[in-house]
C-alpha cells in the first residue's frame, strides 16, 4: 500500500508520529492513575460502578465513535451524497432501542454480562456458554475490522509503506490496547473512551466551523459547492437525492434495507455496548447515560453531514476516490486542506485514539464474558477459589485475544473488511437480540428457545454471509475471482434476523420447561431495580 505522503502533498508523517505518540503517553498515564483502584472482579470488569450518567453517556458515545462512523460516514457522504448520510441515521436510531427495551432493564436484572441476564431465569451453564460463543464472535469480528483498519490507516498517514511497516503497525495497535486492558480494566478504558470522545467531538466540531465559515455559514451554499464539484447538471444533483449508492436495482434497495435492519437493530445487542450499562450505580443511571450518549452522537452525526459534503467541496469525489484508503482519505484530506500538516496530525490522532478506545472495549468485553461466565460459572460451577482468580483469568484472555486479534488483522490487512463490520452487527441482531428481549418480555421462554435463537441465529448469519456477494461473486468481494454467492443480498440482516427470533419461538413451544415464578422475580427486579446490584429502586 502507497502512504499518504505518496498520494497526498503536503502530509507530515513526523508530525503525525510525535502527536500519536504524545496522546498514548497521555491516556496511559491516566490509565496507570486509574488502576490504583482496580482491586475486584466489579472494579476490572465495570469500574466498580462508579460512572456517573453523564461520564458513562460520554464513555458509551466514545466507544460508539469508530473509526468507520469517523473516516467512512464523512467519506460516504462526499462520494455517495444523500445515501451515505443514510448511515448517520440507521446508527443513530439504533440508540432509541437501546434506551427503549434494553438499558435500564439490562442493568437492572445483570451484574457483569449478558449471559448474567439470560442465566437469571433459566439453566446456567448451557446459556452462559451460548452467551459467551455469541460474545466472543461478535467482538472477534468486530476487533478484526477495526485493527484492520488500524492498520491501513495509521499506515497512510504515518507514511509506512511495504508489508513488514504494516504488520508492524497492526502489531503496535495490539500491544497498546492489551495495555489498556492489563492495567486499567473497564475504569481506564472508559478514562480512554471519554478523552477520544472530547477530542472526537472538538476536532470534528473545529473543522465543521471552519467548512462552513467558507460558505458564509449557509448550507445550501456548501451543497451547491459539493454539487458544482461534482460536475453540477444531474451528475452533480445526485448528490442531494437518495439512489445514487442504493437504489440502482432492485436488489440494491433490499440491501440498503437489510443493512439498516441490522444497523438498527445490532446496536442494541452488540456485547460491548450493553457491557457499559454495568459501569453506572443505578438504572437511572443507566438511562441517563443512553440520553447523553444519544445527544452527543447526533450531534456529531449532523457534523459529518457538513464535512462529508465539504469534503465533497473542497476536495472533490474525484481525488477522494483515488486516494490511499480511498473514500476513509475524505476526512484526513479534508483537514489537510483546511488546516495544512497540524490539522492533520490532529484529525489522524483523533481518528488512532478512535480506533484504540474501540478496541479496547471489545477486548476487556470478550475477555469479561469468558472469564464470568465460561470459567467462572461453566467450568467452576460458581466456585471459584482466591478472591482475584477469576480477574487473573480475564487478564489471561486479554493476553490470547489480544495476540489473535494481532494475528488475525495482518491476516485480512488486504482484504476487503465492510464485511466484518456487518457480520458483526447482523450477527448481534440475530443471536443477541431476540434472547434478550424474549428473556425480558415473554413469560413462556425458556433455556431450548434461548440456544435455538442463539446458535440457530449464529449459524443463519455465518452461512449467509459466506455465500453472498460480500465474500465471493463480485469485484469488491472479499475473495477475489471466486464465484460461490448464491445468496443475493451482502448482509444477511432481512432474512436472518426473523428466523432467529422464529427459532427462538420455535425452540419454546417444543421444550416443556417453564418457570413462572423466576419469570415474575426477573420482571419485578428489571422494572423497579429491587435487588439489583448496588442500585436504589427507581
Amino acid at each position: 500500500m502507497k502512504n499518504l505522503a505518496a498520494g497526498v502533498e503536503g502530509s507530515n508523517p513526523t508530525l503525525n508520529i510525535i502527536i500519536f505518540a504524545v496522546f498514548v503517553a497521555i491516556t496511559l498515564v491516566i490509565v496507570f492513575w486509574a488502576s490504583r483502584n482496580t482491586k475486584t472482579a466489579s472494579d476490572y470488569y465495570a469500574a466498580g460502578r462508579a460512572f456517573t450518567g453523564p461520564q458513562n453517556g460520554i464513555a458509551i458515545s466514545g466507544d460508539y465513535l469508530s473509526a468507520a462512523s469517523f473516516l467512512g460516514i464523512a467519506g460516504a457522504i462526499a462520494v455517495n451524497g444523500y445515501d451515505g448520510f443514510l448511515y448517520s441515521i440507521g446508527f443513530l436510531v439504533a440508540w432509541l432501542v437501546a434506551l427503549l427495551l434494553v438499558a435500564e432493564l439490562l442493568r437492572n436484572t445483570g451484574k457483569f454480562t449478558m449471559g448474567d441476564v439470560l442465566a437469571f431465569r433459566m439453566k446456567q451453564r448451557p446459556v452462559r456458554a451460548a452467551a459467551a460463543v455469541s460474545t466472543l464472535i461478535v467482538s472477534f469480528f468486530y476487533l478484526l475490522a477495526q485493527m484492520t483498519g488500524a492498520g491501513g490507516l495509521v499506515n497512510l498517514l504515518l507514511g509506512v509503506s511495504g508489508n513488514v511497516g504494516q504488520d508492524i503497525v497492526i502489531a503496535v495497535v495490539g500491544v497498546i490496547m492489551v495495555l489498556y486492558v492489563l492495567i486499567g480494566g473497564m475504569k481506564g478504558t472508559t478514562w480512554v473512551q471519554i478523552i477520544k470522545a472530547a477530542l472526537l467531538i472538538i476536532g470534528a466540531l473545529a473543522m465543521t466551523i471552519w467548512v462552513l465559515a467558507k460558505y458564509g455559514f449557509n448550507f445550501s451554499s456548501l451543497l451547491q459547492a459539493a454539487v458544482d464539484k461534482a460536475g453540477g447538471g444531474a451528475k452533480g444533483e445526485a448528490l442531494l437525492n437518495p439512489g445514487k449508492q442504493y437504489g440502482k436495482t432492485g436488489t440494491s434497495k433490499l440491501d440498503f434495507l437489510s443493512l439498516g435492519i441490522a444497523l438498527v437493530l445490532g446496536t442494541a445487542g452488540l456485547p460491548h455496548v450493553l457491557m457499559r450499562f454495568y459501569t453506572v450505580p443505578t438504572a437511572r443511571d443507566a438511562r441517563k447515560s443512553v440520553v447523553w450518549a444519544i445527544g452527543l452522537i447526533g450531534v456529531f452525526y449532523l457534523f459529518t453531514l457538513v464535512l462529508g459534503y465539504g469534503a465533497g467541496a473542497l476536495v472533490g469525489a474525484d481525488k477522494i476516490s483515488k486516494a490511499p484508503g480511498t473514500t476513509n482519505s475524505a476526512a484526513p484530506l479534508l483537514a489537510l486542506e483546511l488546516g495544512g500538516p497540524v490539522l492533520l496530525g490532529f484529525i489522524a490522532a483523533v481518528a488512532f485514539a478512535t480506533i484504540l478506545a474501540v478496541v479496547a472495549g471489545l477486548t476487556i468485553t470478550a475477555s469479561a464474558s469468558f472469564a464470568h461466565d465460561v470459567y467462572a460459572n461453566v467450568i467452576k460451577k460458581g466456585k471459584v477459589e482466591g478472591k482475584h482468580a477469576e480477574v487473573r483469568v480475564a487478564r489471561i484472555t486479554a493476553l490470547v485475544i489480544g495476540a489473535v486479534a494481532i494475528v488475525g488483522g495482518i491476516l485480512a490487512k488486504s482484504q476487503n473488511v465492510a464485511f466484518l463490520v456487518a457480520l458483526a452487527f447482523a450477527v448481534a441482531a440475530s443471536a443477541n437480540l431476540p434472547t434478550l428481549l424474549y428473556s425480558l418480555f415473554w413469560k413462556r421462554f425458556n433455556t431450548r428457545g434461548a440456544l435455538f435463537s442463539m446458535y440457530g441465529g449464529l449459524i443463519v448469519t455465518i452461512v449467509l454471509i459466506v455465500f453472498s456477494p460480500a465474500v465471493s461473486g463480485e469485484s469488491t468481494s472479499m475473495i477475489k475471482g471466486a464465484d460461490f454467492a448464491w445468496f443475493p443480498l451482502s448482509n444477511p440482516g432481512l432474512v436472518s434476523i426473523p428466523v432467529s427470533f422464529f427459532l427462538g419461538w420455535l425452540g419454546t413451544v417444543l421444550s416443556k420447561e417453564h418457570n413462572g415464578a423466576k419469570y415474575a422475580e426477573m420482571e419485578v427486579r428489571s422494572l423497579t431495580g429491587a435487588h439489583a446490584e448496588k442500585a436504589a429502586a427507581h
